[in-house]
């Protein structure tokens, strides 16, 4: 029975914190890699949207060029297949963990046509070539599926899956296993052309590795519940609530009630502040890791926002602004030169303040600093759609 009951407000306060968007920063989150393992992972299908997630949690002066030495230089980030087989920033350090715990995930329903799809045997084979392949230097895509084709056969490079108005290689339906199981990470740019490579590391174990995940998610998260988990991680949700189930017996999670719900929170972290979360201003990119991640939705994207910064029911579509912990309104920036021209949409009356407006001016100057460039802000609406 859940002996701890945890409001909104508190749950709230606690991921603010360890998540960066609280001032004083966390003294632990002072590089780009700490900062995206309290993240569990930056969404980088658009990387400056992730480059940006990150840089704002860090502090000031903090620009992408930080972000591009420790994924490109230092190494101390990857990007690769993460959660929901969407393409994130993660430390390098977590890539045991990361890759044990994803190529444990159960599959879900095959998409493809019989015709195009590939047999598991295949998909082993084409992993397998692609570790193979990417043991040295970084290959563009064109590369690797010739790689590919010549340790497998000609039905690897079979041009069948439908993409972009484009037909790509059967072999490439195996892109995220490959990611998952270790084999592939993409590399730098070769001009305009997307190249991978071998990320060099060893899966843990599954069991040992989706344990960590799930306590790392629940200090990052929580409370939370197998529902939850398994819809950022895109799990089978019965797979999910039987390693809660197993995690809960085996004393690793505990129990609490969150606004009178069952939920769940990592063991010896039950502590949530009493207060609510310190006022401030927040800009949050693109598929922010935060509004993806916090439930439930509709306390964080609460009255009119609901409706307005969320793209169908989806969250990340929109960039949002964060007022006192809660989204507030939305936003849109565009580069011409080096100007940084940001426009804001309000949603409710939590941006009226002075202290709000002046917040804001400081935020948005905090958004073209990462971006390498001069601030100017606007408050009106913000006529872009939802991102694709």
């Amino acid at each position: 029975m859940a002996t701890t009951d945890v409001t909104w407000t508190r749950a709230n306060a606690r991921r603010l914190a360890r998540q960066g968007l609280t001032a004083p920063k966390a003294p632990d989150l002072d590089s780009p890699a700490q900062v995206a393992g309290a993240m569990l992972g930056a969404h980088a299908q658009v990387l400056s949207a992730a480059e940006l997630s990150v840089a704002l949690r860090l502090p000031a002066g903090t620009t992408r060029t930080d972000l591009r030495e420790a994924l490109w230089a230092d190494r101390a980030l990857t990007k690769t297949y993460g959660p929901r087989g969407t393409v994130h920033l993660l430390p390098t350090a977590d890539l045991p963990m990361w890759t044990g715990a994803l190529s444990s995930v159960p599959a879900g329903p095959n998409p493809w046509r019989e015709d195009v799809r590939m047999t598991p045997e295949q998909t082993d084979e084409v992993v397998a070539a692609i570790r193979d392949a990417l043991a040295g230097e970084p290959l563009t895509v064109d590369e690797l599926t010739d790689a590919i084709v010549d340790r497998t056969g000609p039905w690897a490079g079979d041009r069948v899956m439908e993409a972009f108005q484009d037909k790509w290689p059967r072999w490439r339906q195996a892109a995220h296993t490959a990611a998952h199981r270790g084999a592939l990470a993409f590399g730098p740019n070769r001009g305009r052309k997307v190249t991978y490579t071998g990320p060099g590391v060893t899966p843990m174990d599954g069991r040992p590795a989706v344990e960590a995940l799930v306590r790392q998610y629940l200090h990052a998260y929580g409370p939370a519940t197998p529902a939850h988990f398994a819809q950022w991680l895109a799990a089978p949700k019965a797979w999910a609530g039987g390693v809660f189930k197993d995690l809960a017996a085996a004393g690793r999670i505990e129990e609490v009630a969150f606004d009178g719900t069952a939920a769940w929170v990592a063991s010896g972290d039950g502590a949530f502040p009493d207060a609510a979360p310190p006022p401030g201003v927040r800009l949050l990119a693109y598929f922010d890791a935060y509004v993806i991640a916090c439930r439930p939705r509709e306390r964080l994207f609460a009255g009119d926002a609901y409706g307005r910064a969320l793209g169908g029911g989806q969250a990340g579509n929109f960039p949002v602004v964060l007022v006192d912990g809660t989204v507030a309104g939305v936003w849109h920036q565009r580069r011409s030169g080096g100007r940084i021209t940001v426009t804001v949409e309000p949603i409710g009356t939590a941006l009226d303040s002075v202290r709000a407006r002046t917040e804001l001016a400081a935020e948005v100057g905090r958004v073209a600093e990462a971006l390498e460039g001069r601030a100017e802000l606007t408050v009106g609406r913000v006529a872009v759609g939802p991102h694709a």
